[in-house]
């Protein structure tokens, strides 16, 4: 299965694996790392719940923040993730 990712997406889900367990995540990093991303059924179902429970610590922190400037780039951050969460989703239903 083709799956691609913009340069920035690519950032935030290596950023978002290098956060989680690396024992867990390391050959998903790895791909990841390697532009490789022919991921499995397996590895793509990981990623879509780290990027799940990534994207409800970023609103929650989103909603604690006073800060307009930093909140606005959490914004943008959650942005991105939600794109990522999407295709990977979308890859999930493909299997």
């Amino acid at each position: 299965m083709q799956f691609h990712l913009e340069a920035d997406e690519l950032k935030l889900l290596a950023n978002v694996l290098l956060e989680g367990d690396p024992r867990q995540y390391n050959e998903i990093l790895t791909k990841v790392m390697a532009h490789d991303l022919r991921l499995d059924a397996a590895e793509f179902e990981q990623t879509a719940e780290l990027l799940t429970a990534r994207k409800s610590g970023l609103k929650d922190e989103i909603a604690r923040q006073s800060d307009a400037a930093r909140k606005a780039e959490l914004e943008r951050k959650l942005a991105v993730l939600e794109r990522v969460l999407d295709r990977v989703n979308e890859a999930c239903v493909m299997f």
